[in-house]
């Protein structure tokens, strides 16, 4: 993700200084413009916007940490990568007691997304801070705020929950299509452009038929919003028994497909429904 986010940026006029925990990634975008140093200290160092794109919340808070010392005074941090919202606010309290400013900024979209600046970007901070960078988050989406630090965190797991539960629903309802006698993919062109459409039937619900599940978002990363968004309906004192179940069905996967794309929900459906198998393609695993 954050490669195509950085060229993104570049196309857009902005001077980009990159740094990658496999230094060879971020050397890779040099011929695109940026500038690579090797050590995180020198990538920070001056530079009043900091951007974090990163595998999850604990990778953040090591990044974060190693880069406070050389961080430029009133320095922005925005965090792009999905966390928990108690860690968002941790961030947000560790940067701002070490006088620093930060927003917390996740995505949809892909890869995808990312390549054609379309992501949907939630960002959770202060009005004055969210105006310092809209421009910037432009360049790479839309971006929306969507209330104080941590908020930003939150829509996104909102974003992950219907993802998740609708991919497991469009699985079930191929399913049962093929079985109870139709054609899985008449079907699904039939209820197109009807109250069920949506982009997860239109771009999964093919991946499925095809048996395509060859990795866009992956099933570990689908677990583990899953438990994000179990641990913020904790912190929220809700109940939430549907994402309960989606998140036990994703679970059912995490040994053998862990790395499938997250379309894989439908293994998880066949399993559970002997001789039952959609479609008559091999399965894609990549």
């Amino acid at each position: 993700m954050g490669d195509p986010m950085v060229r993104r940026l570049l196309q857009a006029g902005y001077s980009v200084t990159v740094w990658n925990r496999t230094h060879s990634k971020a050397q890779v975008l040099r011929a695109a413009g940026a500038n690579a140093p090797e050590s995180l200290s020198d990538a920070v160092a001056g530079a009043q916007i900091v951007i974090s794109m990163l595998e999850a919340g604990p990778v953040v808070a090591q990044v974060l940490q190693a880069a406070l010392p050389t961080m430029e005074a009133s320095a922005l941090w925005v965090d792009m990568s999905s966390t928990k919202q108690s860690e968002a606010q941790q961030f947000h309290a560790t940067l701002q007691a070490a006088g620093h400013a930060f927003i917390d900024a996740p995505v949809s979209g892909g890869v995808g997304g990312a390549q054609a600046g379309s992501l949907a970007i939630m960002a959770g901070g202060s009005e004055e801070d969210y105006e310092k960078v809209a421009t910037i988050l432009a360049a790479m989406g839309r971006p929306t705020l969507v209330g104080p630090a941590g908020s930003g965190q939150v829509a996104k797991l909102c974003n992950q929950l219907i993802v998740g539960a609708t991919l497991n629903i469009v699985a079930e309802a191929l399913l049962l299509a093929q079985a109870a006698g139709a054609d899985a993919a008449a079907v699904r062109t039939a209820i197109r452009g009807g109250f069920a459409e949506s982009r997860i039937l239109e771009v999964h619900g093919q991946r499925m038929l095809e048996r395509n599940f060859v990795a866009g978002g992956q099933v570990k990363s689908q677990i583990k919003d899953m438990h994000n968004i179990l641990a913020a309906a904790e912190a929220a004192n809700i109940t939430l028994p549907v994402t309960q179940l989606v998140t036990q069905r994703y679970e059912s996967l995490a040994a053998t497909h862990a790395t499938a794309d997250h379309a894989a929900a439908l293994l998880a459906l066949e399993a559970i429904n002997p001789g039952q198998r959609l479609g008559a393609a091999p399965d894609k695993l990549g």
